[in-house]
């Protein structure tokens, strides 16, 4: 494992708690010497990360399209600042060069992020893993709402225990390192389909 893709918010939120989390995030990486794939902000939550690692010693890829250059203030003190045409290449450059995929507390863009890479991996179009850095708690309505879509069978457990959850950056990481994700290659059976 190389780089982990870190979708988060162009917002700080509430408190000091989120930048706190991306800071200790920082920290988790640099001590495995794994770099960070991100979206190429130097505000929020997104550009405490990217500083957290540069200044700990650590490699920064941000992937930015044009069009949000001005908008979200891209960063330009990076390891690497890609810039591309649209969100679409966006996310794909980041998965193309991710190992395993974090999400820290964010908004829409962030919850979008996540589940495309989930939906990636149900798919078996990849087997790296996803994670929640669950912050606080801010997460824990959606695993509800994951654990409640399998209890109404929309939702397989196989599929549901793609998504991996911690509080604590260097548990998510080191149960990344430990255990890879499965590669599913059947997310329909027969049964399913009309």
């Amino acid at each position: 494992m190389k780089n982990i893709c870190v979708y988060c918010g162009s917002s700080s939120g509430k408190g000091e708690a989120y930048l706190s989390a991306a800071d200790a995030l920082a920290q988790a990486l640099v001590e495995r010497d794994l770099g960070l794939v991100y979206g190429g902000a130097s505000i929020g939550v997104m550009g405490e990360l990217a500083r957290a690692v540069m200044q700990r010693g650590g490699e920064v890829i941000g992937i930015m399209p044009e069009a949000l250059m001005r908008r979200e203030i891209g960063c330009d003190h990076l390891t690497e600042l890609q810039v591309v045409e649209s969100m679409h290449e966006r996310k794909a450059a980041m998965a193309a060069q991710s190992d395993g995929f974090i999400a820290l507390p964010g908004g829409m863009g962030t919850l979008e992020e996540l589940f495309e890479i989930l939906t990636w991996g149900q798919l078996g179009f990849h087997n790296k893993p996803v994670g929640l850095l669950n912050v606080e708690g801010y997460f824990d309505h959606l695993i509800r709402f994951l654990e409640h879509a399998v209890t109404q069978g929309l939702l397989r457990q196989q599929h549901r225990e793609l998504l991996r959850a911690a509080q604590d950056p260097d548990v998510l990481l080191d149960n990344f390192l430990k255990e890879p994700a499965p590669l599913l290659d059947i997310w329909i059976e027969k049964q399913d389909q009309l």
